[in-house]
């Protein structure tokens, strides 16, 4: 099943996000996790990309068994930061060996020790080359609701998305975002720029105090009134937060599915049980 043909039969398109164990623990050890969100009938899961070949081999192993043994679509992420166009044709070949057909193709970090200046290879240089092989595949790519931290502004941010688009991409899942009011300013934006693809909102819910901290550090997401009231009363109280965060999530999504979103992508963080709780205070399952 190609992805975005989803996107035309039904709505919203529900997915989640899992990410591949580190290669010093067992490949089983996230099997129990798929088997769990197999059970509250996603219409996709993607599989991350190790950034530095952390994980890399093992994304496709996960993304095989999510295919082979569940019969989900499994949308395989692949970064090309670092990699020469050769190599990453080597790692498309061999997702299409194993019938992995939907991509999200990503710029990836910006490794540390690079040098100032251009990189190699951009999120859209990607796209054009799986678009170029001349296979079926579907392919996503990233949008960021509140523009990329290395963007100088907004209106930068939006054409280099419209180059994804224009580059062959079919559909795009957000990074991370706390407010609605975010998103809903990025798709008019994104609307009046003809970008007219489906788009699937990117939703964490919080469960610590460092989490929060550590993910708006690095994507750059802001914190609305309410959820920084969350996190002062709840901060240091484990199963309170994670409750109000779950609650906080709830209210995003149902808000968004009020706005008719086509799509609503939960990145787990290899936790089901936080999926599950969400599926079911929103009625997604």
């Amino acid at each position: 099943m190609l992805i975005h043909e989803l996107f035309q039969q039904k709505k919203p398109v529900v997915s989640f996000e899992i990410f591949p164990p580190k290669p010093d623990s067992p490949l089983e050890s996230i099997f129990q996790c798929i088997e769990e969100l197999q059970q509250i009938k996603p219409d996709f899961i993607s599989v991350t990309y190790g950034a530095g070949g952390t994980t890399q081999g093992r994304t496709l192993e996960v993304a095989r068994h999510i295919q082979d043994d569940h019969g989900i679509p499994a949308l395989g992420h692949l970064t090309c930061v670092g990699a020469t166009p050769a190599q990453s044709q080597a790692v498309l070949d061999d997702f299409a060996a194993h019938g992995i057909q939907n991509i999200l193709a990503l710029r990836g970090d910006k490794p540390k020790d690079a040098p100032p200046g251009p990189l190699n290879c951009y999120a859209q240089d990607l796209v054009r080359l799986i678009r170029g092989r001349n296979q079926p595949c579907s392919i996503a790519a990233a949008a960021y609701p509140e523009g990329h931290l290395e963007s100088p502004n907004r209106e930068e941010d939006l054409k280099h998305l419209k180059e994804k688009v224009d580059s062959g991409a079919d559909f795009l899942i957000t990074q991370i975002f706390f407010d609605n009011a975010m998103l809903y300013r990025f798709l008019d934006g994104a609307r009046a720029h003809g970008i007219a693809v489906p788009v699937t909102a990117g939703i964490m819910p919080v469960f610590s105090r460092a989490q929060v901290e550590r993910i708006c550090s690095l994507c750059g997401a802001s914190l609305p009134p309410a959820l920084l009231l969350i996190m002062d009363k709840y901060g240091h109280q484990k199963e309170s937060m994670e409750e109000a965060g779950l609650e906080h999530a709830s209210q995003q999504i149902e808000d968004l599915l009020q706005h008719g979103i086509e799509g609503i992508h939960l990145y787990t963080m290899n936790r089901p049980h936080l999926a599950r709780t969400l599926a079911w205070n929103t009625g997604l399952r």
